[in-house]
């Protein structure tokens, strides 16, 4: 019997990728109210894999650390109730800044701006602010409290008997609305 290969280490998120309404709209928002440069817009004309014909562009966003948050704009599909406000236990992107006084920053651009915010909430480890882009995507910009790694070490030896709990008090709620794999089949 042969010992099981050890799974590959992630390195990190290279991107993450999301519908936009437009381009030219989102593009306003990344770049000039978050200060993300625009790295890449690139054009195609079919879908990738199959070949089918399919108008769309491919922006990319880059952040600090070199990784990148990407949009597809698809002109043909694009339906606006696609894009309304979600709420941030649906989808958000937290974006990390280094100083609170980076925070209060944000917080001040997105007034400049009009864009819609609120916070900032003090979650104990982090401190964030919440806004709205123009696709419907919550954005929380958040510092990094000094307690931050002392609190999610101590959270991580929790971690295993939270889940057990989770998942003991919560399976007859879901049972009736989820068919969810046994944890030995995961």
């Amino acid at each position: 019997m042969t010992a099981a290969k050890p799974v590959p280490k992630i390195r990190g998120v290279h991107h993450t990728a999301f519908r936009c309404r437009d381009a030219a709209e989102t593009r306003r928002f990344y770049e000039g109210v978050l200060g993300l440069p625009l790295a890449a817009a690139l054009s195609f004309d079919e879908e990738p894999g199959t070949g089918a014909p399919l108008k769309y562009m491919h922006l990319f966003f880059e952040m600090g650390d070199g990784s990148y948050v990407a949009f597809f704009d698809l002109p043909d599909s694009a339906d606006e109730s696609r894009f309304k406000k979600k709420s941030g236990f649906n989808l958000h992107i937290a974006f990390e800044v280094a100083t609170e006084a980076d925070l209060e920053d944000f917080r001040r651009r997105f007034r400049e701006n009009g864009v819609e915010n609120h916070g900032p909430i003090d979650h104990h480890f982090v401190k964030s602010i919440y806004a709205w882009d123009p696709n419907g995507i919550q954005i929380e910009i958040t510092w990094r409290e000094p307690a931050h790694d002392r609190i999610l070490g101590e959270e991580r030896a929790k971690a295993q008997g939270a889940m057990q709990a989770w998942d003991r008090d919560t399976a007859p709620i879901k049972a009736g609305k989820l068919k969810l794999k046994p944890a030995s089949a995961a």
